[in-house]
């Protein structure tokens, strides 16, 4: 029934710097600009432009320009780590190269990041989207994780019952 992932829609803080960032930057398709003063869902009065950049699945990122509402805010309860866009890459040379493209545009690279099954590297978006470029180096470590999840989930559930100082000391 469920497929994948049609597209993902994020606010962006500017139409013209994210354009650039996703096309020069990342080497996303800019497939659709489509603006309109009203939300087609809500029928609501909100001038708006989408900007659709199409990755080589088909999958589609759709940033949105808000102009007439207010400063998008953070989410002060989440830490900054947390919500973000993970997306694969083929290679590990294609990670590095990503690396190195998002460097030169100013921005700060934290990794490659070792996950045992997958290399990876963060940064943040001009709009302050924190994104993961992933590269999937060793499935066969996911495939062995995943015959433990029942146990993993059972362990999670203790910790968070006895709290985590007394978890830490057992």
């Amino acid at each position: 029934m469920l497929q994948a992932i049609h597209h993902m829609a994020l606010r962006c803080r500017d139409a013209k710097e994210t354009i650039q960032f996703y096309s020069d930057v990342l080497g996303l398709r800019l497939c659709a600009a489509i603006g309109s003063d009203y939300v087609g869902s809500t029928r609501e009065f909100g001038p708006h432009l989408n900007l659709f950049f199409q990755l080589e699945d088909g999958s589609m990122l759709d940033f949105i320009e808000v102009p007439l509402s207010p400063a998008a805010d953070k989410d002060r309860n989440t830490p900054a780590w947390v919500q973000h866009l993970a997306i694969r890459v083929g290679t590990l040379d294609a990670l590095l190269e990503v690396k190195k493209k998002v460097e030169a545009y100013g921005t700060r690279v934290l990794g490659p990041v070792d996950h045992h099954f997958c290399q990876s590297i963060y940064f943040f978006d001009p709009s302050g989207h924190r994104l993961e470029m992933a590269w999937n180096n060793d499935l066969s470590r996911l495939d062995a994780m995943n015959t433990k999840v029942a146990e993993s989930l059972e362990r999670w559930q203790e910790k968070k019952r006895i709290g985590w100082l007394e978890a830490a000391q057992e």
